[in-house]
């Protein structure tokens, strides 16, 4: 990956004169390739990690799961139109083609699990070329993207004198 995209990668924020100090190149290069970088998809999006716990609260009922998708590829076009028709749900917020004894691994969102459980039944189980699928509810996110959300602390033991 080249600078410019590993700069930003790790912080979308650093402006181009930033960047141009880091790489020693002019300002007005930079902006040039960071826009050609847009127009032709190779960024796709500026995003900001956040640690939604925080934001909801312990009291929240907001849930994610990890769902494994078997699916029967088609012919001609393979897991790609299964894989396009489950990516389209607003529930999906990720979709990944992979290999093991699955097929896609597939990112759910809902605000409890009732939601979720409802999605994979009517909508996601049922859907033509979707043969099984395993249903993984996120408990607790330590890293996401590459950032540590919670900073884990390791108690000091107390001495023990007898």
């Amino acid at each position: 990956m080249d600078d410019i995209l590993e700069i930003l990668a790790n912080d979308a924020r650093v402006t181009p004169e930033e960047i141009a100090k880091m790489t020693r190149k002019k300002a007005g290069e930079i902006k040039k390739t960071i826009k050609e970088y847009e127009e032709n998809g190779t960024i796709v999006k500026y995003k900001t990690i956040i640690d939604l716990d925080k934001v909801r609260g312990e009291n929240s009922s907001f849930v994610r799961a990890l769902i494994e998708v078997s699916i029967t590829p088609q012919k001609d076009v393979g897991f790609d139109n299964v894989a396009e028709r489950i990516y389209s749900f607003p529930e999906v917020t990720s979709c990944y083609l992979v290999s093991g004894a699955y097929d896609l691994l597939v990112t759910v969102e809902g605000k409890n699990i009732h939601t979720v459980s409802n999605f994979v039944a009517s909508k996601l189980s049922s859907m033509e070329g979707v043969r099984r699928t395993s249903t993984h509810f996120l408990l607790k996110k330590y890293k996401e993207d590459g950032q540590i959300l919670k900073k884990v602390s390791h108690g000091k033991r107390l001495a023990i004198s007898i």
